[in-house]
């Protein structure tokens, strides 16, 4: 399976999951794809915030070579889900898209845990440290779900 998680910036939420999950599909022994963008191009080349770091080293999970990029239409071809971490990420997904977006791959991501909420991962770029951790958790916990869902049943993802 080829996976692509996505938020605005590429430097919070988006880079955390992708970690999240790559860690935990290799883990299962899934030869999975995990990658991520973000739909603004504020910090394209830039590492993972040093918070999104710092929590994702906290769990194991090392995030440091990662570096922003924007989504882009070919992405719709790369990748067989799109998570979108928020509703506007959802929304500039399409713009981008435009007439190439196939929106029926692009998911928001906390519905795997909480179907049909179509619910925000909060961006902790606006807060504190703390707020990162609480991101973390979501998104460790979805991607525990996303793993049970796509990922023990052998759905073709070995």
């Amino acid at each position: 399976m080829r996976v692509l998680m996505v938020c605005l910036g590429n430097i919070c939420r988006s880079p955390i999951a992708e970690g999240v999950l790559r860690q935990k599909a290799e883990k299962n022994g899934l030869k999975w794809v995990v990658d991520s963008a973000g739909t603004e191009s504020y910090h394209i080349g830039e590492p993972p915030h040093p918070y999104s770091q710092k929590v994702c080293r906290a769990h194991g999970i090392d995030i440091s070579n990662q570096r922003a990029r924007r989504f882009a239409k070919a992405d719709f071809q790369q990748y067989d889900v799109i998570y979108a971490m928020a509703a506007d990420v959802y929304d500039n997904i399409q713009l981008i898209g435009g007439g190439a977006a196939i929106m029926s791959k692009v998911i928001y991501f906390l519905n795997e845990a909480m179907p049909g909420s179509n619910a925000s991962v909060p961006d902790p770029w606006y807060g504190k440290e703390d707020g990162y951790l609480e991101v973390y958790k979501l998104i460790n916990n979805t991607c525990e779900v996303i793993i049970d869902k796509y990922g023990k049943k052998g759905n073709n993802n070995k």
